[in-house]
């Protein structure tokens, strides 16, 4: 099922990772705050408008919905660590794969960003257990 998902990710942004602009890379404070488990550092990167899918509950939320599915995920599964395996992308959508370590069990995160005016921001984070 994630090589499915991966796949056809891959098709539509592209497998070349140099497909990301140089310099500043928005998944490293993104990265950095799905580490330490913090939603509200973590919710200023989301969209107004977002959705968030744990295991297979998907939402579509308001920023301040999103915080507080992030807080409830994180007070469950405590995160140990982050790492980005996957990124692809074109200038205006970028989306990451990565693994994260959260209360003695492993998760993949799928994270989508778009670019919104001025910056990037999420639009959609997905979290999916390890088989």
């Amino acid at each position: 099922m994630i090589g499915t998902l991966i796949s056809a990710l891959l098709c539509f942004f592209g497998a070349d990772a140099s497909a990301q602009e140089s310099g500043y890379d928005v998944f490293n404070p993104i990265s950095k705050y799905l580490a330490q488990g913090d939603a509200e550092k973590l919710s200023a990167w989301f969209s107004d408008n977002l959705e968030v899918t744990i295991f297979s509950d998907s939402n579509d939320s308001s920023r301040n919905q999103a915080r507080q599915i992030m807080k409830s995920f994180f007070r469950s599964y405590t995160p140990r660590s982050f790492e980005i395996t996957h990124k692809a992308g074109r200038s205006n959508m970028k989306y990451a794969l990565g693994t994260l370590n959260a209360g003695g069990e492993r998760f993949i995160v799928t994270i989508f960003v778009g670019y919104n005016e001025s910056s990037y921001k999420i639009q959609h984070l997905k979290i999916e257990r390890v088989d």
